[in-house]
């Protein structure tokens, strides 16, 4: 029992230590969908494309 307890602090710990130091840009609303998700440009995807298509 006392090891449960003891991994149950050290990982809220961790938690908290992680989402103190995320600040202001820290998102945990999951996956977006609609007009709140962002996209890469499209120059920058069609970019990568054509770096992968070169690599061959």
């Amino acid at each position: 029992m006392l090891k449960i307890f003891v991994g149950f602090v050290l990982f809220a710990a961790l938690a908290m230590f992680v989402i103190l130091k995320g600040g202001n840009n820290l998102d945990m609303g999951g996956e977006k969908h609609g007009a709140d998700a962002v996209h890469a440009p499209a120059e920058a995807a069609s970019g990568a494309a054509s770096d992968a298509s070169a690599a061959k």
